[in-house]
């Protein structure tokens, strides 16, 4: 395995336990966060779940401007 596809496998997988977590623990917090305000929950969670892709996308860019 090259010194570069270990570390993107590395950054994959890192990525992957962050999000693995997140939307795990999404429901828990879109709930508490509902007790205040219910259209501040719903941004909350919509932010979280589009935030997953926004970083595969923004790696992507990262990548394409590298010449990759």
């Amino acid at each position: 395995m090259s010194p570069e596809s270990r570390s993107q496998a590395i950054a994959a997988g890192i990525i992957l336990v962050g999000v693995g977590l997140v939307i795990y623990f999404l429901p828990t917090l879109v709930l508490w966060i509902g007790n205040y305000s219910p259209v501040l929950a719903f941004v909350a969670g919509a932010a979280l779940l589009l935030g997953f892709f926004a970083i595969f996308w923004l790696r992507a860019r990262y990548q394409r401007g590298r010449g990759k």
